[in-house]
């Protein structure tokens, strides 16, 4: 029987080499509002990133261990479960990789990191208290689309629907690109999923942050010594995206509606 659908990624984190700077570069390019995290006592300094009164997403500076492995500054989503022990249990099973076992953060949750068969890392996270109300999906700062680009879509939609329910929807052909195909969650839209190119060396999860005006935001991250790998371009749907990278490194887009 399918399972029914879970929260999609519902806390996103940046993993960076300055941690003063991007928090600069990201207040001033999506609008968010910093502030700092001091309720897990002796964990690293730690940067929540709110639309309004509301957290959409953390900075951190990239722990040493990581950066000895050489990976570069990212942005990694967190999967909403109620128990991560079975999450965890239940990805493996399913050709997945644990790169990190599940473990407590004091004050927030217990979490885990994995990644899917192909590769592509993501976090689980079970979180302490009550879950807070969802931001409607086009609300400025919030994240708005995800994109997963990846060695094989057919058997990555197939690994996420078994696991969280996501169910496939509308598919666009490409041309040369090949198949973009469209998943959702309770019946919405929330993504989609490519077979990646070769200059995306490995399969990851790419995150489209809500701004108001497309152009405008687009010289935002090259005033701030970001830049701009494509676009701005018009997308089906009615949208404007941008890909981009920040100072450090990070890849990330911006997307907003077409006026």
């Amino acid at each position: 029987m399918p399972k029914s659908p879970m929260p999609f990624f519902f806390w996103y984190e940046l993993m960076t080499t300055d941690l003063d700077a991007a928090e600069a570069f990201y207040t001033d390019v999506v609008g968010w509002k910093a502030q700092p995290f001091d309720m897990a006592p002796g964990m690293p300094r730690y940067i929540v990133m709110n639309v309004g009164e509301r957290g959409v997403g953390g900075l951190m500076t990239q722990p040493e261990e990581v950066r000895k492995m050489g990976m570069p500054p990212a942005w990694v989503g967190y999967i909403h479960t109620k128990d991560v022990d079975a999450s965890t249990k239940s990805l493996k099973e399913a050709g997945g990789t644990v790169h990190r076992e599940p473990d407590d953060i004091p004050g927030v949750g217990r979490f885990a990191v994995v990644a899917d068969p192909q590769g592509a890392v993501f976090n689980f996270l079970q979180p302490d208290g009550p879950d807070q109300p969802a931001l409607p999906a086009t609300t400025p700062g919030n994240i708005g689309w995800h994109e997963l680009y990846t060695t094989d879509w057919k058997a990555a939609l197939d690994f996420y629907s078994d696991q969280f329910g996501w169910e496939k929807g509308d598919a666009m052909d490409m041309g040369p690109m090949g198949i973009y195909q469209l998943f959702t969650a309770g019946g919405e839209p929330i993504g989609g999923m490519m077979n990646k190119p070769e200059q995306i060396p490995v399969p990851v999860w790419q995150f489209y942050f809500n701004v108001p005006a497309i152009d405008a935001a687009a010289k935002r991250v090259t005033d701030n010594g970001g830049q701009i790998l494509m676009g701005p371009m018009e997308v089906p749907g009615g949208s404007w995206i941008v890909m981009c990278t920040d100072p450090q490194g990070a890849h990330f887009a911006l997307t907003a509606p077409v006026r």
